[in-house]
């Protein structure tokens, strides 16, 4: 048994464990902490196939920014976690069987597919690149027009989600900024003239 491969099965026990460990824990904040650490098991793993660009990603913006927004989320909000954990166990008998049937059917379609089709060769490895960069040549010269319709799709749907959030609510001080863009520098700023004067003279008291 080779290192690589030593390496890949503490790799993959960790990231199950941790993944498990997502579901199991009590804390919101120590489950969003083992879902970290299951990324960046599941980045370890992608860096043993080679998928260095893969690896890099999940690091970056899974953990790197997602993680953290979770993490700011969850420790804001005041969540009351019983009903949800309450409704999770009695679900739990059937959540598990359906993990098992999914689990079956996967490794069965990976087994005909192992069966019907040799295994692909690397491009990267055939072109002499390594795989982030053979990566970033294919996507941005083969697949620009697919690449820059999926980046319109985003920038539509983030531009959609602003006007979605700012929607009016009872109850609720919304900011408008339309007003705030038309804001003059003299409406937020007065300067008051005042004239200087001086205290009266307190009367001495004389002491008994």
């Amino acid at each position: 048994m080779t290192f690589p491969l030593i390496s890949f099965y503490v790799f993959a026990a960790i990231t199950t464990l941790a993944a498990l460990a997502v579901i199991t824990v009590r804390s919101p904040v120590h489950a969003a902490l083992c879902l970290v650490l299951t990324f960046f098991s599941a980045a370890c793993t992608w860096l043993l196939a080679d998928a260095e660009f893969l690896a890099i990603v999940l690091v970056l913006v899974y953990v790197g920014a997602v993680m953290v927004l979770f993490l700011f989320v969850v420790m804001m909000l005041d969540v009351d976690i019983d009903p949800l954990r309450e409704g999770f166990i009695k679900a739990l008998p059937v959540g598990l069987l359906v993990a098992v049937v999914m689990l079956v059917e996967m490794l069965t379609l990976i087994g005909v597919r192992a069966l019907q089709l040799p295994a692909p060769g690397d491009p990267a490895l055939a072109a002499g690149m390594s795989n982030t960069q053979w990566l970033a040549m294919a996507l941005f010269s083969q697949y620009l027009l697919p690449f820059e319709i999926a980046a319109l799709i985003l920038t539509v749907a983030i531009v959609a989600a602003i006007p979605l959030t700012l929607r009016r609510r009872q109850g609720v001080r919304m900011q408008d900024p339309a007003r705030q863009v038309r804001v003059q520098p003299g409406e937020r700023l007065r300067i008051v003239k005042m004239v200087a004067e001086k205290p009266a003279p307190q009367p001495e008291t004389s002491s008994p």
